[in-house]
């Protein structure tokens, strides 16, 4: 038999396989870091949410805040008590879980999302999916202000 028939009937399983693999990576949720300092509640509750939708999150408490916050590129206006590291982006604070999707999926060139503060009814803070609230983009290519998301309303 030719190297070149056995080169194919090798290969051909596996290139058989190579989209399958591929669209099963896009459906599963990514795995998430998130930093908190310690004790906080609402955090951990952040975090029970993101496991319900499937992703596994690390869980990395500290008490130096500002420090967690620059590591994170996080501006001093969008800070929130956690941050939380998914794929190349930043998700700071209650952001809604499917803002996290949607940044995900498009892939924009910023540097991550946030929640300013702790929004009443915001993931976390209450789950109330009537609750309005913006979910701003920072870094990369967003504009000052620009907002990603608007939740109770999208």
């Amino acid at each position: 038999m030719k190297k070149s028939m056995i080169y194919a009937l090798v290969a051909a399983p596996m290139l058989s396989l190579a989209p399958a693999a591929h669209a099963q990576s896009l459906t599963e949720p990514a795995a998430m870091v998130m930093t908190k300092t310690p004790g906080c509640g609402c955090c951990d509750a952040w975090a029970d949410l993101a496991r319900a939708e499937g992703h596994t999150v690390e869980v990395i408490e500290t008490y130096d805040y500002a420090g967690m916050k620059a590591d994170h590129g996080v501006p001093n206006d969008l800070a929130s008590c956690h941050s939380v590291k998914v794929g190349d982006y930043v998700v700071e604070g209650h952001v809604p879980l499917e803002a996290v999707k949607r940044m995900l999926r498009d892939k924009p060139a910023i540097s991550g999302i946030a929640v300013p503060g702790m929004p009443a009814g915001s993931p976390g803070m209450g789950d109330d999916p009537k609750a309005k609230f913006d979910v701003m983009a920072f870094g990369g290519d967003a504009k000052e202000g620009e907002v990603y998301y608007k939740a109770g309303v999208e």
